[in-house]
C-alpha cells in the first residue's frame, strides 16, 4: 500500500472511490479517532493475518477491531467499508518488487519474470483470488504491476491493445492456476492426498475406463499418465504450470512472427445467425425425439456416476477393512 503522506493542504479529494484514494494516501484522514497506535496500515495488516490463516470470507470489520483491540465503530473512521478493507488488503499483498530497469533479457523471459512474481503474491496470499475484479486497476500497486509488464513487451510490434490482451491473458492464467493450486492444496489438507492425486482409485478406475468405452483414455490412465499408480504420484502443479505459460508465450511469439512478415491478421469469423427452423409436423416430431434422447442420456450418466461414486467406496471401505485386519 502507498505509504505516501495523506494530503494536508486544504485540498478537497480527487474523484476517486474511497478506498482508491486511501490506497494513493490522498484521502482526508480522519477528523476524530482512537488512541493513535490505530491506523489504516496497521488495519489492513491484521486483516491480512486473519485472510492468510483462515481465508478471505473470516475477515470482517468487526473481526479485525477484536483482533486490535478496538471497536468496530473506531475502524470504520478509517476504512468507510468492508469493500475498501478488501481493495486495500489486495493492494498490499501485490506489493511487488519490480527488477531494476538496467537488467537485460528477451521478452519472453521478462514476462516469465513478471508472471512468476505475481505468481508468487497468488501462493502468499491464496485468498487474493477470491477477490473481485470489479475493474480496470487504478490503485498504485496495480498499476505498477502494469507498468512493469509493459516494460517487458516494449520492444515488440504490438499495438497498446495487443500489449494489454497479452497482460489480461497472463494475469488471466496466474489467477485461475493459482485458484486451482489453493484448492487442491486445501483438499488435499483436510483428507488423504493420495484422494487428491487419485492414486487411491487407480485400480478401481483402471477396471472402470476399459478401452471399450475410453478408447483414447484407456491407455493413458494404464500408463499412468492421468492418475497416478499408488505410491508414484504427487500434487505438483509446476511443469503444468510451467507447460502452459510456454505455449502462451509461444501463441504471442507466433503473433509477433505474423506481424512482422506481413501476414494480415483476420479477426474471427462471426457465427451464423440463429436459423429459424420450420415448423412442420416432422421438425416438431424430430425435436421431441431429440429432448427425449438426451433425457434419457442424462439419466444413464447420473446413474453411472452414481455406480462409479458406489464402486470407489466400496473399494476404499475394502482398503480400510483390509489395513485393519493388519
Amino acid at each position: 500500500m502507498s505509504k505516501s503522506t495523506p494530503h494536508e493542504t486544504g485540498r478537497p479529494d480527487p474523484e476517486l472511490p474511497r478506498g482508491v484514494a486511501l490506497a494513493w494516501g490522498i484521502a482526508a484522514n480522519p477528523q476524530r479517532g482512537p488512541k493513535r497506535e490505530l491506523s489504516i496500515e496497521r488495519i489492513v495488516e491484521a486483516a491480512i493475518e486473519i485472510a492468510d490463516a483462515e481465508g478471505l470470507g473470516a475477515v470482517s470489520m468487526s473481526r479485525v477491531a477484536a483482533s486490535l483491540g478496538f471497536t468496530t465503530m473506531s475502524l470504520y473512521r478509517y476504512v468507510t467499508s468492508k469493500d475498501d478493507l478488501i481493495l486495500l488488503m489486495a493492494e498490499d499483498a501485490t506489493l511487488i518488487a519490480v527488477p531494476d530497469e538496467t537488467v537485460e533479457r528477451i521478452w519472453r523471459d521478462g514476462i516469465t519474470a513478471w508472471v512468476s512474481a505475481l505468481r508468487t503474491a497468488y501462493r502468499e496470499h491464496p485468498w487474493l483470488v477470491d477477490v473481485p475484479i470489479s475493474g480496470a486497476p487504478i490503485t498504485p500497486n496495480s498499476l505498477t504491476i502494469v507498468d512493469w509488464f509493459l516494460r517487458e513487451v516494449r520492444s515488440l510490434p504490438l499495438t497498446d491493445g495487443e500489449k494489454m490482451s497479452a497482460l489480461l491473458l497472463c494475469t488471466s492464467y496466474v489467477r485461475a492456476t493459482s485458484a486451482q493450486e489453493r484448492d487442491l492444496g486445501a483438499a488435499a489438507e483436510a483428507s488423504d492426498p493420495a484422494d487428491v492425486s487419485g492414486e487411491n482409485f487407480f485400480e478401481v478406475l483402471t477396471e472402470l475406463v476399459t478401452p471399450e468405452r475410453f478408447p483414447y483414455l484407456s491407455p493413458l490412465l494404464a500408463a499412468g499418465g492421468y492418475v497416478s499408480e499408488p505410491g508414484t504420484g504427487s500434487i505438483d502443479t509446476d511443469d503444468d504450470f510451467e507447460f502452459g505459460l510456454q505455449r502462451i508465450l509461444d501463441g504471442i511469439e507466433h503473433h509477433i512472427g505474423r506481424v512482422e512478415s506481413g501476414v494480415p491478421v483476420v479477426s474471427a469469423t462471426p457465427l451464423p445467425p440463429q436459423l429459424d427452423l420450420p415448423r412442420d409436423a416432422k421438425v416438431r416430431e424430430a425435436a421431441k425425439a431429440r429432448r427425449e434422447a438426451e433425457k434419457a442420456l442424462r439419466e444413464a450418466q447420473k446413474r453411472e456416476r452414481e455406480a462409479i461414486k458406489h464402486a470407489l467406496e466400496r473399494e476404499k471401505h475394502a482398503r480400510e477393512k483390509a489395513a485393519r485386519g493388519t
